[in-house]
């Protein structure tokens, strides 16, 4: 009878501790600002649907071409959260994965397409209105990848009353020179729709909507008490195209004195690399997520 006791036991503990999170890709929210439907995915912890507790929430953004499947499908994030949150290495978290096209996540400099004004009076409202959150910037942080990865400081920078941790991986920042005398087809196909017109050269693609929408420009010009709101863990491989810009970006954050953790591992721009980084992003997060 003990014997069949104990292995019961350990039998309950097991499936208690590897009990996984609910993944729901590809849920809608209906956009007034974007006059149309954004796609989500999200995750919930193991226990969301038999308690009655509230979460803190990550902002998960992909990268350039991905959509809301993408930290999932590619990235294995639900996989990765439950295997930390298991090991008592993460906080349970609420994790919202918005389809963010390719705005680049902010307004576009013709007003056509704001997902900037989306993100931040549509979707976070619609998240705590619809999950159990904890609505307070205490418990809300933000990361992502390349173009979620620039998002990610974009969020953080422009609204630090939001947020409080940010956490951009291999984000796209780019200096000035790299704008003027970058490659014309990252303009022309990727930025020119953004920022300004496609046909623009030279230093007349530095446009008043690209400072206001350039992290180091923003870095540069913010109020340095307002960033340091906002906890920053700044990650890119050492063979990353974009490892310049952020270098950049961690010597603005010097100049400005403000607080930040920057990390430059062996990698290059890609999936690997992100999934490696994700699990330091959730233990980063969850510090932030505690009561001091």
């Amino acid at each position: 009878m003990r014997i069949i006791v104990t292995l019961l036991f350990f039998i309950s503990s097991y499936a208690a501790f590897s009990q996984n999170g609910l993944l729901k890709e590809s849920l809608k929210v209906k956009s007034t600002i974007l006059s149309k439907d954004v796609e989500y995915s999200i995750y919930l912890p193991a226990d969301y649907e038999t308690s009655n507790r509230r979460y803190p929430v990550l902002y998960l953004l992909h990268g350039y071409t991905d959509d809301e499947t993408g930290w999932t499908q590619f990235g294995e994030a639900h996989l990765i959260t439950d295997r930390v949150t298991q090991i008592g290495e993460a906080a349970p978290m609420i994790i919202v994965m918005p389809d963010g096209g390719v705005t680049w996540y902010v307004n576009s400099h013709d007003g056509k397409i704001n997902y900037e004004d989306f993100f931040i009076k549509e979707l976070i409202p619609h998240i705590d209105a619809t999950y159990r959150t904890r609505s307070t910037k205490q418990y809300r942080a933000i990361a992502g990848l390349s173009m979620g990865g620039y998002g990610t400081l974009i969020m953080a920078t422009k609204h630090p009353e939001l947020f409080s941790a940010a956490a951009p991986l291999s984000a796209g920042v780019f200096q000035d020179e790299a704008i003027v005398n970058g490659d014309d087809n990252l303009w022309k196909n990727v930025l020119g729709d953004i920022y300004g017109k496609k046909d623009l050269t030279g230093k007349a693609r530095l446009t008043d909507h690209y400072y206001k929408n350039s992290i180091l420009k923003i870095v540069e010009t913010a109020n340095a008490d307002e960033l340091k709101k906002v906890r920053f863990y700044i990650d890119c491989g050492d063979e990353d195209f974009l490892i310049k810009g952020n270098m950049a970006l961690h010597g603005a954050m010097i100049d400005k004195k403000i607080p930040h953790e920057f990390r430059v591992r062996d990698g290059v721009h890609n999936w690997t690399y992100w999934r490696t980084a994700l699990p330091d992003v959730l233990t980063f997060v969850s510090e932030s997520f505690h009561q001091k």
